[in-house]
Protein backbone atom coordinates (compact mmCIF):
# COMPACT_ATOMS: atom_id res chain seq x y z
CA UNK A 1 0.00 0.00 0.00
CA UNK A 2 1.28 3.46 -0.91
CA UNK A 3 2.05 6.04 1.77
CA UNK A 4 -0.70 8.64 2.21
CA UNK A 5 -0.14 12.36 2.75
CA UNK A 6 -2.27 14.68 4.83
CA UNK A 7 -3.63 17.83 3.16
CA UNK A 8 -0.88 19.90 4.81
CA UNK A 9 1.83 17.53 3.62
CA UNK A 10 0.36 17.59 0.13
CA UNK A 11 0.50 21.40 0.04
CA UNK A 12 4.15 21.29 1.09
CA UNK A 13 4.86 18.55 -1.46
CA UNK A 14 3.25 20.57 -4.24
CA UNK A 15 5.34 23.61 -3.33
CA UNK A 16 8.44 21.39 -3.38
CA UNK A 17 7.44 19.96 -6.77
CA UNK A 18 6.93 23.41 -8.27
CA UNK A 19 10.24 24.63 -6.88
CA UNK A 20 12.62 21.69 -7.39
CA UNK A 21 11.24 19.03 -9.75
CA UNK A 22 13.05 19.14 -13.10
CA UNK A 23 10.17 17.29 -14.81
CA UNK A 24 7.50 19.80 -13.73
CA UNK A 25 6.41 22.32 -16.38
CA UNK A 26 3.37 24.51 -15.59
CA UNK A 27 1.38 21.68 -14.03
CA UNK A 28 2.50 19.08 -16.55
CA UNK A 29 5.04 16.27 -16.28
CA UNK A 30 7.72 16.24 -18.97
CA UNK A 31 8.64 12.62 -18.17
CA UNK A 32 5.10 11.44 -19.00
CA UNK A 33 4.84 13.59 -22.15
CA UNK A 34 4.31 11.34 -25.19
CA UNK A 35 3.41 14.03 -27.67
CA UNK A 36 0.57 15.60 -25.73
CA UNK A 37 0.68 17.22 -22.33
CA UNK A 38 0.09 15.04 -19.26
CA UNK A 39 -0.75 16.47 -15.85
CA UNK A 40 1.79 15.86 -13.06
CA UNK A 41 0.18 12.93 -11.24
CA UNK A 42 2.04 13.57 -7.99
CA UNK A 43 0.65 17.11 -7.73
CA UNK A 44 -2.97 15.88 -7.81
CA UNK A 45 -2.65 12.82 -5.56
CA UNK A 46 -2.45 12.25 -1.81
CA UNK A 47 -0.51 9.01 -2.43
CA UNK A 48 3.16 8.72 -3.29
CA UNK A 49 2.86 7.71 -6.94
CA UNK A 50 5.81 9.24 -8.77
CA UNK A 51 9.09 7.39 -8.21
CA UNK A 52 11.04 10.46 -9.38
CA UNK A 53 9.34 12.54 -6.68
CA UNK A 54 10.04 9.96 -3.95
CA UNK A 55 13.69 9.37 -4.91
CA UNK A 56 14.88 12.76 -6.19
CA UNK A 57 12.55 15.58 -5.12
CA UNK A 58 11.25 14.59 -1.67
CA UNK A 59 14.71 14.17 -0.05
CA UNK A 60 15.34 17.87 -0.78
CA UNK A 61 12.74 18.70 1.88
CA UNK A 62 14.23 16.81 4.83
CA UNK A 63 11.44 17.59 7.31
CA UNK A 64 8.67 16.72 4.85
CA UNK A 65 10.50 13.54 3.84
CA UNK A 66 10.77 12.47 7.48
CA UNK A 67 7.07 13.24 8.13
CA UNK A 68 5.80 11.32 5.13
CA UNK A 69 8.14 8.34 5.47
CA UNK A 70 7.46 7.98 9.21
CA UNK A 71 10.95 8.88 10.36
CA UNK A 72 11.71 10.89 13.49
CA UNK A 73 10.62 14.51 13.42
CA UNK A 74 11.46 16.90 16.24
CA UNK A 75 10.37 20.44 17.09
CA UNK A 76 13.00 23.18 17.31
CA UNK A 77 13.52 24.41 20.89
CA UNK A 78 13.78 28.02 19.65
CA UNK A 79 11.25 28.53 16.85
CA UNK A 80 9.08 25.41 17.17
CA UNK A 81 9.46 24.39 13.51
CA UNK A 82 9.47 20.70 12.60
CA UNK A 83 12.84 19.35 11.46
CA UNK A 84 14.49 16.03 10.73
CA UNK A 85 17.33 15.61 13.24
CA UNK A 86 20.72 14.41 12.01
CA UNK A 87 21.51 12.93 15.43
CA UNK A 88 19.58 11.96 18.54
CA UNK A 89 20.99 15.00 20.39
CA UNK A 90 19.69 17.65 17.97
CA UNK A 91 17.51 20.32 19.59
CA UNK A 92 17.42 23.03 16.94
CA UNK A 93 16.52 23.35 13.25
CA UNK A 94 19.40 24.25 10.92
CA UNK A 95 18.79 28.00 10.86
CA UNK A 96 18.37 28.28 14.64
CA UNK A 97 21.32 25.95 15.29
CA UNK A 98 23.70 28.38 13.57
CA UNK A 99 22.43 31.32 15.67
CA UNK A 100 22.47 29.36 18.95
CA UNK A 101 25.97 28.01 18.28
CA UNK A 102 27.26 31.51 17.46
CA UNK A 103 25.66 32.94 20.64
CA UNK A 104 27.09 30.13 22.82
CA UNK A 105 30.56 30.55 21.30
CA UNK A 106 30.51 34.31 21.88
CA UNK A 107 29.47 33.79 25.52
CA UNK A 108 32.24 31.24 26.00
CA UNK A 109 34.82 33.58 24.47
CA UNK A 110 33.64 36.43 26.73
CA UNK A 111 34.00 34.21 29.81
CA UNK A 112 37.51 33.15 28.74
CA UNK A 113 38.56 36.77 28.16
CA UNK A 114 37.16 37.93 31.51
CA UNK A 115 39.10 35.20 33.38
CA UNK A 116 42.41 36.05 31.67
CA UNK A 117 42.16 39.78 32.50
CA UNK A 118 42.46 39.17 36.27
Amino acid sequence: MAKQMTPGQRRKANALIRKTCCNYDNGNCIALDDGEECVCVQSISYSLICKWFVNAVLPAGRALHAEIMGETVKRCAVCGAAFAPRSNRAKYCESCARRVHRRQKNESDRRKRSHTDK
